[in-house]
């Protein structure tokens, strides 16, 4: 939820880096051996999920009347995470005896509002494995000082709300600010793994608030041209990006009655070729596949060689333009093969729109949209 495309790939070997909820975790470790001892260990080191033991250096360090508070800043290493830089800052309290370890969302973490994600509405948007890994760190910080584990825990990230607004929480129905996440503790350079999470939450929210149809799409251009034809909620609209396969396959076990597919012509021509990564990094419009479409379409061989030498597969289509073929059409439904092979049996309808660089829509294939 909280990765976006920040810039193209560096070259060489990429540095990894730590998620928040492994920041909270050795913040909340600082801050509770600071309660119980009065002083703050620098650097914090901790335990993650598959056993790498991190230090990280503290960036705040505050006690006063029944608190303590340590501070990190995230480093995402060369991953484009729009959380990298930010501070994640643990405050704890002793709790009353018997209430056991609670969590709180302080400014800039979000709060859920909506069924459907691995926390339920009202809770602080602190995902399972880091509220683990805090639980773990807090329980046993206190056995080793012969204290009850009744702590209170609150998560802060100064700023946090702005951050949100650029990932997926506000249409998620997590209101106020980021995500605490990870379920390894560790940010792999451009794995795309929180993208594609941030897709699967997407559809476990439609689904458990009884949305049917979901919106797939490429990007923003294409998002307004499905929106134009289908009235959704904002939750029911997937930033799919480049990830149609990693959306599809989920929905393949996670089914929703209706789909809608919707992108521009390049990255749905990669679609209709089979390719589920659209990204230009890794697949390409195959120019000789789009030159062999429009020949079994009826264009003559010196348009379809055209076709076949064509710069980019915008001229291609523009080639097209000036002929009687619907190519953009055969991308469509051809797109759509893809997709029902990919989900298979699953019980979804799909539709697949093709979209121009103006916001228009080139073409519309589907089992439940028509074609047109």
């Amino acid at each position: 939820m909280d990765t976006v495309d920040r810039a193209d790939r560096p070259d060489g070997q990429l540095r990894r880096g730590w998620t928040t909820g492994a920041c909270a975790t050795a913040a909340t470790k600082a801050a509770l051996t600071a309660l119980l001892t009065g002083a703050f260990p620098d650097p914090v080191t901790v335990r993650l999920p598959r056993g790498q033991t991190p230090s990280f250096a503290l960036a705040l360090e505050e006690a006063g009347d029944g608190f303590a508070r340590a501070g990190i800043i995230k480093d995402a290493g060369d991953d484009p995470d729009v959380t990298h830089g930010a501070t994640v800052i643990a405050t704890v309290r002793l709790g009353p005896p018997g209430r056991g370890i609670s969590f709180r969302a302080g400014e800039g973490v979000g709060t859920i509002t909506r069924p459907g994600l691995p926390v339920a509405p009202g809770e602080p948007a602190i995902n399972p494995v880091p509220r683990a890994m805090m639980r773990e760190v807090v329980e046993a910080l206190c056995a080793a000082h012969g204290r009850p584990a009744d702590v209170e825990i609150t998560l802060s990230v100064p700023g946090g709300e702005r951050i949100a607004a650029r990932t997926w929480n506000p249409r998620l129905g997590i209101v106020g600010g980021i995500s605490i996440l990870g379920t390894t503790g560790i940010v792999h350079p451009y794995s795309c793994s929180a993208w594609i999470h941030s897709i699967r939450s997407g559809i476990d929210v439609a689904r458990a608030n009884g949305i049917g149809h979901v919106i797939g799409a490429t990007g923003s251009t294409s998002e307004r041209a499905a929106r134009r034809l289908h009235d959704l909620p904002d939750f029911a609209v997937l930033d799919m990006g480049d990830f149609a396969g990693g959306m599809l396959k989920y929905l393949r076990a996670h089914p929703v009655a209706r789909l809608t597919v919707a992108g521009g012509f390049a990255k749905m021509a990669k679609l209709a070729q089979g390719a589920l990564d659209l990204h230009s990094a890794r697949s390409q419009v195959d120019h000789d596949w789009l030159a062999r479409a429009a020949t079994a379409l009826g264009l003559n061989q010196t348009v379809s060689e055209r076709i076949r030498h064509a710069n980019s597969a915008l001229e291609a289509l523009e080639i097209t333009r000036q002929t009687p073929v619907d190519l953009p059409l055969h991308i469509a439904e051809r797109a759509l093969a893809t997709c029902k092979g990919v989900l298979r049996d699953a019980p979804v309808l799909v539709e697949v729109i093709v979209v121009g660089r103006d916001g228009d829509v080139l073409a519309r294939a589907g089992e439940f949209g028509g074609t047109s």
